[in-house]
């Protein structure tokens, strides 16, 4: 593993660029009908923002009203590194200090009722405190309320998402030159950890090594058992690259694949060939699930695609929109997701193949874009 790390940084965001998407999100929140969007630390504030906090007992919250200043209240020994932030010229910030009800300082920016939608990692003490302080208002989930609030991407957040793509790419490139046969499925996980931070990655959110009978598990973490001749391995990664998550999934095997390991992997292949040329402007979450689904239930496998199409991804690897029955909400570009149909034989193995991708004005296209085909390693 000695390639040169990826390098370069990208263009920051800047307060404009935090003041349209909080513009935006209250005025969304207005249209549906909502008295404004309360957001607590996490990657709903990051995405608005860019302020990066750590969820503690002491209230942070930013509140978001359609016609109003968008307004951060934290505590005191945090203001500091709120004023800091790269979004802080687009809000105003308020403080609260300790010994003080830090709920008394947020309801006057509420008003005495109203129906808010509150950012899905809301501490439980923090939304019943702000309960108690106004019974007249009530609180919905941000994501039931308003569940495209990061989905479409700007080009920035695009450049970002096609530069993580890149790097994950580079990783499995690198990753297929290492030896399988013989090494525990940890090793091999550490391996791909490295590779992605060598190449420009400063989270690594998993590293799926499933070989064998563990291919049959969507959600394997890499285990002691060791990986023999004859595996089919499925290689799932990814992380954050200046902020933004990559995330794809191949399936290699160790030695020459039978006939039937072959059969399986070209139904999956087919499959998510189908639902990437299922993306396009106006088609609903739920076709991109139905095209690919379609394949693998010709070939007779449909019980054994145990899970959604695809997901989301952007200041987190996992977000809406999903791509799954009944999901009807309209594809438009900048939207990012993944398309990463499965078949899985309980106690034999499995196989899955993923790529990012985007919505463009015309189509699709892929973040991801090594070889689609069967990887042999040693």
């Amino acid at each position: 593993m000695t390639s040169t790390p990826t390098t370069g940084s990208p263009t920051p965001f800047t307060a404009e660029d935090y003041r349209a998407r909080m513009t935006r999100a209250a005025e969304d929140a207005a249209e549906a009908g909502l008295a404004g969007v309360l957001i607590a630390p996490g990657p709903d504030l990051v995405h608005l923002t860019g302020y990066r906090p750590v969820a503690t007992e002491r209230l942070t919250v930013l509140v978001l009203r359609a016609g109003r200043e968008p307004v951060l209240v934290v505590p005191t020994l945090e203001a500091p590194d709120a004023a800091g932030a790269a979004g802080a010229p687009a809000l105003t910030v308020r403080d609260w200090t300790d010994g003080k009800d830090p709920y008394a300082a947020v309801a006057p920016l509420l008003g005495a009722a109203g129906r808010f939608a509150v950012s899905d990692n809301t501490w439980a003490m923090h939304l019943l405190g702000l309960q108690r302080r106004l019974p007249g208002a009530s609180y919905v989930s941000l994501t039931e309320a308003l569940p495209m609030l990061r989905a479409v991407k700007d080009a920035r957040e695009l450049a970002r998402l096609e530069a993580a793509g890149a790097a994950a790419d580079r990783a499995y490139g690198e990753i297929l030159g290492v030896r399988f046969a013989g090494r525990r499925e940890t090793e091999v996980a550490s391996d791909l950890a490295a590779l992605l931070m060598r190449f420009g990655h400063s989270q690594v959110d998993f590293t799926v090594v499933g070989s064998g009978p563990n291919g049959a598990n969507p959600h394997h973490e890499a285990g002691d058992r060791t990986i023999a001749e004859g595996d089919m391995v499925v290689l799932d990664f990814g992380g954050l690259k200046d902020g933004y998550g990559s995330d794809t999934t191949r399936t290699v095997h160790v030695g020459e694949p039978s006939p039937a390991e072959r059969h399986i992997h070209d139904v999956v292949r087919e499959a998510q060939r189908a639902g990437i040329e299922a993306v396009r402007p106006g088609a609903a979450c739920q076709d991109v699930d139905r095209a690919a689904r379609e394949i693998i239930e010709q070939a007779g496998y449909g019980d054994l695609f145990i899970h959604r199409t695809g997901h989301g991804i952007g200041v987190t690897t996992h977000e809406p929109p999903y791509m799954i029955e009944g999901e009807e909400q309209p594809l438009v570009p900048g939207m990012c997701f993944s398309v990463e149909p499965g078949i899985y034989l309980p106690g034999r193995f499995g196989v899955r193949i993923e790529d990012i991708v985007t919505v463009t004005d015309d189509g699709v296209r892929r973040f991801n874009t090594t070889p689609r085909e069967m990887a042999i390693v040693e």
